[in-house]
């Protein structure tokens, strides 16, 4: 039976390799298309709780585990040996940058090397990870094809790139729509029709450099949008303008404006990522990009600027950050989630560490941090009551989190520094208030 009528039939095994925010649950939409799936990490500790039903990622719900081990047809391993009992392989590793802001593909490049090692005919490959254009066809390809294997006769590959925002509400990942390009013809054919079988709405493109370099744009066309209210924001704080009310004003116009919230800086791990994955692979064609590179260096500085504003602020009432306790309201990147990949939050705490001051911090969602690629605080979530709001020199507000009490906060804490304007609607006296 050829791969194309396994998987219209629903007999082929698809395999899902990185288990975090996008390989989870995408791994889930397939189970519950009702094929037979694997799940492949290089964390014992994920492989463990899928196993006991545990779900790690708290916004997909505590049962999507469980329900995929009752229902069969769902398996978790380290063993990448096992990649040759899958008909599909759909990679979802991370690519990070490294410290000069180059592109990271070790963890494409190996998983690559790990599908290779077992790679057959009739297998199909997906990369799903957000990089550069044509990485797909240099990276990966030239490892599947020493194996002595035809690309789209012998085996199929493909880019689609992931649009996970975890936490949404309005759209998931079987709602969201699908992008996917083939190395050929005949591999976006195959991968087309397994995304069909998952996934609502599925738009085949040309080429898998098509579906890599749109991916780029999306996040690009956010960073830079980002950037200008970030540089907004800056500018009229200068002139004594609420940036807020004039985003609010701005967007009564009902066509051509989108309104876009500035804050202490970017988060997740798209938008402070991926606009390097371009400007690095346009100088290997001779070509600047400057503008992205602008966005990226305000929206790098934007930590600073708050850092800053936090200390004028303790400074017009007679105190320095050295020897001040602060407490920093929000770990995560956005609202309501307990994903703290790329928050400024991090950076906040240990900029206000090197400066002297004693940094705690409250998350609703996060109980204590983990060691992370370039962070490790060992810290764990305070208590956010009255009087320990009332105990620090100043309250720094990241992550406007719905869980909070936001009246509360401005009731009992003497200094406020709020990067989000989320205290727009609390009653009283507002002079302990600085938005930054």
């Amino acid at each position: 039976m050829s791969l194309l009528s396994r998987i219209e039939k629903g007999n082929a095994v698809v395999g899902v390799i990185g288990l975090g925010y996008v390989g989870l649950p995408l791994l889930h939409v397939f189970h519950r298309a009702g094929f037979s799936v694997i799940g492949f990490d290089i964390d014992p500790r994920k492989i463990t709780a899928l196993h006991r039903g545990e779900n790690y990622l708290k916004h997909l719900g505590p049962t999507m585990v469980s329900d995929m081990l009752k229902k069969g047809r769902f398996d978790a391993v380290d063993n990448f040996a096992r990649l040759s009992e899958c008909d599909a392989i759909i990679s979802c590793v991370p690519t990070p940058l490294g410290k000069h802001l180059e592109p990271d593909l070790s963890y494409v490049e190996k998983t690559a090397d790990d599908i290779a090692k077992t790679l057959r005919p009739g297998q199909l490959v997906v990369l799903e990870s957000t990089t550069y254009p044509r990485t797909t066809r240099e990276i990966m390809l030239p490892r599947f094809e020493a194996k002595g294997l035809k690309c789209g006769q012998d085996f199929y590959l493909a880019f689609s790139p992931e649009r996970e925002d975890p936490g949404r509400k309005d759209h998931n990942t079987q709602t969201i729509p699908k992008l996917v390009g083939g190395i050929d013809a005949e591999s976006g054919k195959v991968a087309v029709a397994l995304y069909r079988k998952a996934i609502d709405k599925v738009i085949p493109v040309s080429s898998a450099e098509v579906a890599e370099a749109a991916k780029l744009l999306e996040n690009i066309y956010r960073a830079v949008n980002i950037a200008l209210v970030n540089e907004m924001k800056i500018v009229l704080s200068a002139m004594g303008i609420d940036v807020w009310e004039v985003i609010a004003a701005a967007s009564t116009k009902p066509f051509g404006f989108q309104a876009f919230q500035p804050g202490p800086g970017l988060g997740g791990h798209c938008i402070p990522i991926d606009p390097f994955y371009l400007t690095w692979k346009a100088r290997e064609v001779g070509l600047p990009t400057r503008f992205i590179e602008l966005a990226g260096e305000i929206n790098h500085h934007m930590p600073d600027y708050v850092v800053k504003q936090l200390s004028l602020a303790l400074n017009d009432r007679g105190k320095s950050v050295k020897g001040s306790r602060i407490l920093v309201m929000g770990l995560s990147y956005k609202p309501d989630v307990d994903d703290v990949r790329e928050s400024p939050s991090f950076e906040l705490i240990e900029k206000l560490g090197d400066l002297g001051a004693s940094v705690d911090y409250n998350d609703p969602h996060v109980a204590s941090t983990h060691k992370m690629r370039r962070h490790d605080l060992q810290m764990h979530s305070v208590p956010l009551t009255p009087e320990n709001l009332a105990s620090y020199d100043c309250v720094l507000i990241s992550t406007h989190h719905s869980a909070y009490n936001w009246q509360q906060v401005a009731d009992h804490a003497k200094l406020i520094v709020d990067t989000r304007n989320a205290l727009k609607d609390v009653k009283g006296s507002r002079e302990h208030i600085v938005r930054a």
